[in-house]
């Protein structure tokens, strides 16, 4: 099993909206809590990328591309984090992982996020 779950993933026409969830079962409370996140992104073709970020005290930083459209959110007590897409686009199409910031995090099998014109 592994360490991260992606959720929310599916298909959506341009313009629409998805809201990805990553939960973290196995992850003590005071170890999440202190972890900074991401939300990445892999495109056919392209390499994995980092798309949006959330640190332990809930500084957040995204991509130009994301920008005003993309939203990450955590909620420590469920040990979950968050991705709200807005105004989608078929550029946005890829599979989606969520891992903490720090390398040497287990990536889960991401969740399909796809984007008809």
């Amino acid at each position: 099993q592994v360490e991260v779950v992606e959720s929310g993933g599916g298909l959506v026409q341009a313009g629409g909206s998805l809201r990805l969830s990553c939960a973290a079962p196995r992850t003590i409370l005071s170890v999440f809590t202190a972890l900074d996140m991401g939300w990445y992104r892999q495109a056919p073709g392209k390499q994995r990328e980092l798309v949006a970020s959330i640190t332990s005290d809930r500084n957040t930083n995204y991509i130009d591309s994301v920008k005003g459209r993309f939203t990450i959110s955590r909620d420590n007590s469920k040990r979950r984090w968050y991705l709200q897409m807005t105004d989608l686009k078929p550029e946005d199409t890829a599979v989606y992982y969520c891992n903490q910031l720090r390398p040497g995090g287990y990536w889960g099998p991401g969740t399909q996020v796809t984007v008809s014109s």
